[in-house]
């Protein structure tokens, strides 16, 4: 089968990385989001104390991605070094 449209170009472009690390931090928040609810709507068992856990592990890829993309905007704000 023929491919109508093509794929798009792949680039190394921060601006790319820094949109997919936004992105990925929304998926987060909102996967943060249904967790804390289903925390507060369980009774407490045994599949609290797991939802309660992949909570605390969803809040450190959060940290993670913050963390990333705080590195890629400051990579695309370095100076530049002239010799004058």
């Amino acid at each position: 089968m023929l491919k109508i449209v093509p794929d798009p170009p792949i680039s190394d472009s921060p601006h790319h990385l820094e949109d997919t690390l936004t992105q990925a931090t929304e998926y987060v928040l909102c996967a943060l989001s249904v967790g804390h609810h289903a925390v507060a709507s369980l009774p407490r068992s045994p599949a609290t104390i797991m939802t309660l856990a992949v909570v605390h592990e969803m809040e450190a890829v959060r940290t993670l991605l913050e963390s990333a993309i705080a590195q890629v905007q400051l990579r695309g704000r370095q100076p530049v070094h002239t010799l004058h």
